[in-house]
Parts: C-alpha cells; sequence; structure tokens
C-alpha cells in the first residue's frame, strides 16, 4: 500500500468495524445543452411587444385628456347658475359628447338652467339658456298629474302643451253644448318632477299667458283640468 493511501474504518450492516478505501472524486453528471426552441422565443417577443404597446397605449389615453365643466350642486330648473354650482374635471373626453369646456366656465355662470342640473353629471352648452324660462306677460301655473294623467313621452322643459277644461262628471257646463269643442290653454313646460313616492303624482310647471293663467289655476283647484301634448311644431 501507498503511504498517501488513506484508509478509512466503516461499520458494516452487522456492527463489525471494516477497514476500507475512501473513494476517488467523482465525476459530475454530464449535462446537454438545451436546445434553443423557435417557437419559445417568438412567442416571448410577441409578449413584449404586446406589453410595450398596452403602456404605449395607456400614456397616450393619460395624456390626451380635456379638462370639462362639471355640476357640484344640484339646479332648478330656471334657476340662475352660478360659480359655486360648477366644477372642473379632466377626463379623456370622447369626440360624440358635447361638454363645456373648463375655459368656458366663466360663459355659463349667470346663465339659467334650462334643465335640472345634478351633482356629478357633465355641464352640456344645451342644459343652460340665458334666457328666462317664465318670460315677460307669462305666469306659472303647477298641474297635479295623476299617474292615469301622465303621458307616455316625457315632459321636458319647453315642451308645448295645451291645457284642456274638462267638466266634472255629473256637472252641466252651462252655457255650452254637448258637441262644443271644450276650452283650452296653450302652455308650455318649465318643469316636471319626479313621481311623489306612493301617490304617483307628477307636478308640472305649466307657463301661460297672463290672461290665461287664472282660468288654468281655477280648472287646477277644480280637478277639471287635464295636460295634452302639443304637435313638435306647436300647431
Amino acid at each position: 500500500m501507498s503511504e498517501t493511501q488513506e484508509r478509512l474504518d466503516t461499520v458494516s450492516s452487522n456492527g463489525v468495524l471494516q477497514q476500507g478505501h475512501v473513494a476517488g472524486p467523482v465525476a459530475p453528471p454530464r449535462v446537454s445543452a438545451r436546445r434553443r426552441r423557435p417557437g419559445v422565443i417568438a412567442l416571448s417577443l410577441a409578449l413584449i411587444a404586446a406589453g410595450g404597446a398596452g403602456v404605449a397605449v395607456l400614456l397616450l389615453q393619460v395624456g390626451n385628456r380635456t379638462e370639462v365643466v362639471t355640476v357640484v350642486r344640484d339646479v332648478q330648473v330656471g334657476q340662475v347658475v352660478s360659480e359655486d354650482d360648477l366644477g372642473k374635471a379632466s377626463i379623456a373626453l370622447d369626440p360624440a359628447v358635447k361638454a363645456v369646456l373648463g375655459d368656458d366656465l366663466d360663459s355659463v355662470v349667470g346663465k339659467r338652467a334650462a334643465v335640472e342640473l345634478k351633482p356629478g353629471s357633465l355641464l352640456a352648452p344645451s342644459q343652460v339658456t340665458k334666457d328666462s324660462l317664465v318670460k315677460a306677460g307669462e305666469q306659472l301655473v303647477p298641474v297635479g298629474l295623476e299617474p292615469k294623467q301622465i303621458p307616455a313621452t316625457a315632459l321636458v322643459p319647453g315642451q308645448k302643451v295645451q291645457l284642456v277644461h274638462v267638466p266634472a262628471q255629473g256637472v252641466a257646463d252651462t252655457g255650452k253644448t254637448s258637441d262644443a269643442a271644450p276650452q283650452t290653454v296653450d302652455g308650455r313646460v318649465v318643469k316636471a318632477s319626479s313621481a311623489a313616492p306612493g301617490t304617483g303624482i307628477v307636478v308640472v310647471d305649466v307657463a301661460t299667458s297672463a290672461t290665461d293663467g287664472p282660468t288654468a289655476a281655477a280648472w287646477v283647484a277644480a280637478g277639471t283640468l287635464r295636460l295634452v301634448l302639443a304637435a313638435p311644431d306647436g300647431n
């Protein structure tokens, strides 16, 4: 035995001390190089490209924003719009959406709300007007309508209507023949409320001429008034 050869005492499975030689160095297993798969590489490049395109689109959307005017407080129909009623927001605005731009906020302050303005909504140019909804020589008559009297078509400000006098059942309409045309008063919707909980009654503010206002109010008080929609051209 060579002096450089080392011995190692080992214990066999039956507990007897044995002497043996130390094993020499173990060669590492041979690892074969992985084969590159062109499909995997192409997929990786496609995912990287798609991710880059998504980031580019996001950055483009963030950068292409428009400052618009928003409503921050309730504004009733006909009420003058103040600066405190409005705010500004920066959004990605669709060209199809008509909104007042932030730089034009001062141009709408002092105008009247043509429709009821709700907080959190964008302000459109058509929602404000410089004209008073009740003009000189007109009177405002509130008309309460039961659910069966409400037209299926939604009532909107500016819509032309007729107030029709319908005599109460069992009451003779003196001075009128049975085939006479009913009395009517021309009017224009200024505001229509939401249906009242429980009753479903809708209150419609109708602008009439100053001479017809008291007549329409008397019909309302007697419960003999009906509201009908006029033709779009007012005829």
